[in-house]
């Protein structure tokens, strides 16, 4: 079985073909500049219907709370 190849590795044959390709071919090789990454947004879960109706019943029961004090 093979070891898989690390980046040192990869980048090592890589160079190794482009410089082949230009000696024994004679062509051209174009690099290209990596692309950026895309930016990153932060990750927002949809409250569920479960999740807004013990929203709603927290509301009611905080306003239960403090309407009796209010008077």
């Amino acid at each position: 079985m093979e070891e898989p190849v690390n980046k040192d590795q990869l980048r090592a044959e890589l160079e190794r073909q482009a410089q082949r390709y230009k000696d024994v071919y004679g062509g051209e090789v174009t690099l290209y500049a990596a692309q950026p990454e895309p930016e990153r947004k932060p990750w927002r879960k949809r409250p569920s219907v479960q999740d807004q109706a013990f929203a709603s019943e927290l509301e009611k029961i905080a306003r239960d709370l403090q309407a009796p004090a209010e008077p």
